[in-house]
């Protein structure tokens, strides 16, 4: 087991040179019609680094697969938080990421004293978070975040296409193509989909 003290000591923040832990944050799942949202949180190990980070969208299912083991076995913590659909439907997408993600952090075993957050807004958090737009694509922990995010959730949806046949929801992980909303006017509404989404709610009527 890494030296806690020792390791805390070889990371340097970007505010006032105070030493400290970072922790990069993604979700994944805002824009399906069905399924959670599941954000991440992962401190990486400097003394470790792992090529081939980037955005978990622009790798390939192997490679991301590849990398969530590589990132799980090298990073000092890491976590996954989500928010499911009742919850998604009932406080709105944007309010049930953010949960999502102060789930993620949460559930870090080494408390972080900075957050970078993917996107254009930060969740309430126990630390100084700090929001980057396209971080998945640009900073390591981050991106590291969207990896662990995406193998989670897409894992996940295989396996309720397995309970939810039909559906296609292996293949588009519960994303509006074109499969998905025919799929929906021949079979129905799940309890997996989210009623609040319009492609949703406008076959409830």
């Amino acid at each position: 087991m890494k030296n806690k003290t020792d390791a805390k000591s070889q990371i340097q923040l970007d505010f006032g040179g105070v030493l400290g832990w970072v922790c990069g944050v993604d979700e994944v799942g805002r824009g399906p019609l069905a399924g959670p949202v599941i954000a991440a949180a992962v401190i990486l190990d400097p003394n470790q680094p792992i090529v081939g980070l980037a955005d978990s969208k622009i790798l390939s299912a192997e490679r991301r697969a590849e990398l969530d083991i590589i990132i799980r076995e090298r990073a000092y913590a890491y976590a996954i938080g989500r928010a499911e659909v009742d919850e998604i439907d009932e406080l709105n997408i944007l309010h049930a990421t953010m949960l999502a993600m102060q789930r993620a952090v949460a559930g870090l075993r080494i408390v972080p004293d900075l957050a970078y957050i993917d996107g254009n807004r930060c969740p309430a958090l126990p630390c100084r978070a700090e929001a980057i737009i396209k971080g998945d694509a640009t900073v390591p922990a981050i991106s590291a975040a969207s990896i662990i995010a995406k193998v989670a959730r897409d894992l996940e949806m295989v396996a309720w296409d397995a309970r939810y046949p039909g559906y296609g929801l292996a293949q588009h992980k519960g994303y509006p193509t074109p499969t998905h909303l025919r799929a929906l006017d021949a079979l129905g509404v799940t309890p997996l989909h989210r009623r609040s989404f319009a492609p949703v709610r406008n076959r409830l009527k």
